[in-house]
């Protein structure tokens, strides 16, 4: 952590426990906390990642993991949602295309008045855009304006975000696509409530549908054929493929904690000791702690740069699996304290499942690292393995 953003820390230590006491609450409602999004804003942390010349901090990547799983620890729903306007924001420096007047809009709102950021990408048919494929969300061109018409699902902080960039394409012949910007406060704008989900609750993860909703021209960004789609540069591929699954390891850690004060405290009459005296626990809490090592050497390796574009996804794959099987141990050693909605290890649980359900997921990373190996070896260029980003 960089000695400018100490004070941002600081504040973070300050707010964090308020996240932990309304993360129970907010996972059986099944609302966002928008007080959790409220103190980040007040505490200066929403705008760390924007550009320093539109008015951030432009954070580097070190201190985005130290503050993502700060905030996760108690909070990963609040976590994800800041690390996806995180990833937006990171992309304003990728996407020459963005007009001037809408970066500094966007990263105003987010600095002035606390505006969270996402793109919403993800449709019932077609799946995440990651493994390709047009999207049917339809952007008309009418006069000055664009209108737009389609169905976004698993929409990340969708009651909560100012601004959402569209995945779709115009309706050309040959049609391209690209990301349209739009302000919640459009006419046409739906959200219906699905997300009702195993874990991740508070995400509000809804469908937002999209019906004949203008948005001015020069908010469509970099409108291409579907074959010619940029990749992200591998920096901020970093980004992505390293704060999302850094959110679950958090989650684990959490459980680790909870686990090893629980057994603490757990005395049975026909023992007469704690729990944490049998070698059982300690060699589990051993292994626990062993994965949890090897998730931090990891994340700290991605943070400084030390990975390549095609580990990246292996990157994404180990640290979720890793985060999984943690808590999946320690339901196992708990037993039915571990399953009870009393406990917060039952929605450590559900929470760290949902690791597994962002891209790159396994059969992606696993298979492209595999191409690349036998590529490799014969001399032959790979294409990339995609990656976590939005």
């Amino acid at each position: 952590m960089t000695h400018l953003h100490s004070d941002v820390l600081s504040a973070l230590h300050r707010i964090a426990p308020d996240f932990a006491d309304v993360a129970a609450a907010h996972d059986r409602s099944g609302d966002f906390p928008e007080s959790n999004a409220r103190k980040l804003h007040e505490a200066g942390i929403l705008g760390l990642a924007a550009p320093r010349d539109l008015g951030g901090k432009e954070a580097d990547l070190p201190t985005a993991l130290t503050v993502v799983q700060s905030i996760a620890r108690d909070d990963p729903s609040s976590a994800l949602v800041l690390t996806m306007t995180w990833l937006t924001l990171r992309g304003f420096g990728e996407r020459a295309e963005w007009p001037e007047h809408l970066r500094r809009r966007i990263v105003a709102d987010v600095l002035d008045n606390g505006a969270l950021v996402n793109s919403l990408r993800v449709e019932p048919d077609l799946g995440t855009p990651a493994r390709g494929g047009l999207p049917a969300t339809i952007a008309r061109r009418d006069g000055d304006q664009w209108r737009i018409s389609g169905r976004k699902i698993f929409s990340t902080g969708s009651t909560a975000l100012t601004w959402m960039l569209v995945w779709a394409r115009n309706d050309d012949d040959d049609p391209k696509v690209g990301s349209f910007l739009v302000h919640r406060s459009a006419p046409g704008i739906r959200i219906e409530p699905t997300w009702d989900h195993l874990g991740m609750r508070a995400t509000v993860s809804h469908d937002v549908i999209f019906e004949d909703v203008p948005t001015p021209l020069d908010h469509a960004l970099d409108l291409r054929p579907l074959a010619h789609v940029r990749s992200f540069s591998p920096e901020f591929a970093a980004w992505g493929s390293t704060l999302v699954p850094a959110i679950y390891d958090a989650v684990a850690q959490s459980a680790r904690d909870w686990f090893v004060g629980w057994a603490n405290n757990r005395v049975p009459s026909n023992l007469g000791a704690p729990v944490s005296s049998l070698y059982r626990f300690q060699e589990g809490i051993g292994s626990v702690d062993a994965l949890l090592l090897s998730n931090r050497v990891l994340l700290q390796a991605a943070a400084r740069g030390e990975l390549g574009a095609t580990e990246l996804p292996l990157l994404k794959y180990l640290v979720t699996e890793n985060a999984i099987s943690v808590v999946e141990r320690l339901v196992a050693l708990s037993g039915n304290p571990g399953l009870s909605r009393s406990n917060p290890l039952e929605r450590y649980h559900r929470d760290v499942l949902c690791g597994r359900i962002h891209t790159p997921q396994a059969d992606v990373a696993l298979g492209g690292s595999g191409r690349a190996a036998f590529s490799a070896a014969a001399n032959k260029p790979v294409e990339p393995i995609g990656v976590a980003v939005p």
